[in-house]
C-alpha cells in the first residue's frame, strides 16, 4: 500500500462493541491451596477479553459429590462476556490447566474445577459442550452460591431455580457449609 492510498478499516469490531452475555462460571476445587487457586481464577475469568466479572458468591465448604477425596470448596461467578460459549469453555480449561488441573479419570478430585453453568439464553447439546450445565440443579455447591448470586444481581436475568425449600432440603443432605462472604476473591 502506497502513501496516497487510504487505510483500510479494522475488519475486527472493538470488543466494547461486541454483544455481551451474563454467564454464570462454577468454581470449585479439594486438592492443594484451594482458596488461593479459586482467588486466581477469578482474577484470570476478570482477565479473559471482552469479560467483566459481575458478581461473586460466598465461598462454601462441600463433602464430594460423585467424587471422593478432601471437602471441596466452591463458588459462583456472573460474567458478562462477549466470549462465545465454546470460546469461554476453552479459556475455562487453560484457567484450570494453568492450575495444575489433570484429569486421571471422571470426577477425580481436582486442583481447580470452572464449570460453564449458563450462558445467557443458549441452549446446546453436544459432546464437549451441554448448557445449561446438566446436573446443577442437583447439586447444591451450585446452588446455593448461584441463588447467593442472582440476588445480589437484583436482576432476573439468570437460570430458574428450585424455591428455597428444595434447595434447603438438598443443602442438608450433602452437606453444604457457607464459608466466607463474597469479599473472599478480593
Amino acid at each position: 500500500m502506497g502513501p496516497s492510498q487510504p487505510a483500510l478499516p479494522s475488519l475486527v469490531p472493538a470488543l466494547s462493541a461486541v454483544p455481551r452475555q451474563r454467564v454464570f462460571i462454577g468454581l470449585g476445587g479439594n486438592l492443594g491451596d484451594v482458596q488461593v487457586r479459586l482467588r486466581a481464577a477469578v482474577a484470570g475469568l476478570q482477565g479473559l477479553p471482552g469479560t467483566r466479572v459481575e458478581a461473586v458468591s460466598s465461598l462454601y465448604r462441600t463433602r464430594p459429590v460423585e467424587s471422593s477425596g478432601p471437602d471441596y470448596l466452591n463458588a459462583v461467578v456472573a460474567l458478562q462476556s462477549c466470549l462465545g460459549p465454546r470460546e469461554l469453555l476453552r479459556a475455562l480449561q487453560a484457567l484450570e490447566l494453568a492450575h495444575d488441573r489433570e484429569r486421571p479419570y471422571q470426577n477425580a478430585p481436582r486442583t481447580l474445577d470452572l464449570d460453564l453453568l449458563d450462558y445467557g439464553a443458549c441452549h446446546c447439546q453436544g459432546p464437549l459442550l451441554v448448557l445449561p450445565h446438566p446436573r446443577m440443579m442437583a447439586r447444591a455447591f451450585v446452588l446455593e452460591p448461584l441463588a447467593e448470586v442472582l440476588a445480589s444481581l437484583g436482576d432476573p436475568a439468570g437460570p430458574t431455580l428450585p424455591d428455597a425449600a428444595t434447595r434447603q432440603k438438598l443443602a442438608q443432605s450433602q452437606g453444604i457449609e457457607r464459608l466466607a462472604s463474597p469479599d473472599w476473591a478480593v
